[in-house]
């Protein structure tokens, strides 16, 4: 294995001590020309990186900002990446994106990596609905901000959208349009966002004097586009097949789309769709989708923004205060869902 070289090699090859060298590295200024230049032309010739990592461990605060989320194979949560980013980068930190793909178990491995790293803090949409792994990681002591998730019965920070009001948006728009018999392709129950979503659709039905059994619900076991098309299927096979269906993601709508047009059913003339994020993927489709649209951008920014509140030294006469945060999602009309019935 080849040899790390070390602040001790590049000291003895300038002839110098370690303190200067360090000194070289934080404070160029305290130390001589002439010594300066030395040092600087022997870490150059050895090819010395600092070690970023235990500078930072032994300052006890990392630069780095762990985000983990869902399914990065969604846009949706790419632009929530995005907006944390950018204000992470602005108060020069990192961000470490990792991905749980919706499963517990492996959210909990990278919540326990979050721990080894001792990073500055966490941005997480949760997996597991059991909550385990979120009690689990505060024994560490590391601060973490929910995202797309209301911190329900924690005293944590949250940034969210409120999916009870977005999943009546759509299906308000939908039975205004003269639907009286819908589908919700809802994706896994034990997401707290598919369960907000189905809430929202059912009261707007209530407001219209239609019962819960005018809504048919579609379970699937993921949010992507797979499950959109096996939903597809499995409405195509309904008997009594409904005139609009509402999805709880983007991702399953187009996969919905993709099934009824291979099937050569038209939308929406025999179907309207409506989905749920905007993704820049909707407006693209083959017919641009209806969407409920979050502002995902604007949610990465507003949670990093509060982990970093969180983690710098607060003002004596302003302590840190856990917020939650809920945005207000809008509904974006496009031609999947404008013929009548």
């Amino acid at each position: 294995m080849a040899h790390s070289v070390g602040i001790k090699d590049v000291a003895r090859a300038a002839g110098v001590s370690v303190g200067t060298v360090s000194n070289v590295i934080n404070r160029p200024d305290t130390v001589a020309t002439e010594t300066r230049a030395r040092v600087l032309s022997a870490i150059d010739r050895l090819g010395y990186v600092r070690s970023e990592s235990a500078r930072q461990l032994r300052a006890g605060r990392s630069r780095i900002m762990g985000l983990l989320v869902l399914d990065m194979g969604n846009p949706f949560f790419v632009d929530v990446a995005r907006g944390a980013e950018r204000a992470a980068r602005e108060a020069g930190l990192g961000v470490m994106v990792c991905n749980s793909a919706q499963s517990p178990g492996e959210e909990a491995e990278y919540l326990s990596l979050f721990a080894e790293q001792r990073v500055r803090g966490v941005l997480l949409t949760p997996a597991d609905a059991t909550g385990r792994n979120i009690e689990g990681f505060r024994r560490h002591n590391i601060p973490f901000v929910l995202v797309d998730r209301v911190a329900e019965g924690t005293t944590e920070c949250s940034v969210s959208v409120d999916d009870v009001a977005g999943g009546a948006l759509a299906v308000r728009h939908l039975v205004d349009a003269g639907h009286r018999s819908l589908a919700y392709v809802s994706g896994p129950p034990g997401l707290h966002q598919v369960r907000d979503r189905r809430t929202g659709a059912l009261a707007a039905l209530a407001e219209a004097g239609h019962g819960p059994d005018a809504l048919r619900e579609l379970p699937t076991e993921r949010l992507d586009v797979a499950a959109g098309r096996d939903a597809g299927a499995r409405l195509l096979g309904l008997a009594d097949r409904p005139t609009a269906v509402f999805c709880a993601n983007d991702l399953l709508a187009l996969g919905v789309l993709q099934a009824l047009y291979a099937a050569g059913v038209s939308v929406p003339d025999d179907l309207a769709i409506v989905g749920y994020d905007d993704i820049e993927f909707a407006a693209a489709a083959a017919v641009p989708l209806t969407s409920v649209r979050q502002p995902a951008v604007t949610m990465g920014a507003m949670a990093a923004e509060l982990l970093l509140e969180e983690t710098e030294p607060a003002a004596p006469d302003r302590p840190h205060a856990h917020r939650r945060v809920v945005l207000q999602p809008e509904l974006v009309v496009r031609r999947s869902s404008l013929a009548a019935r």
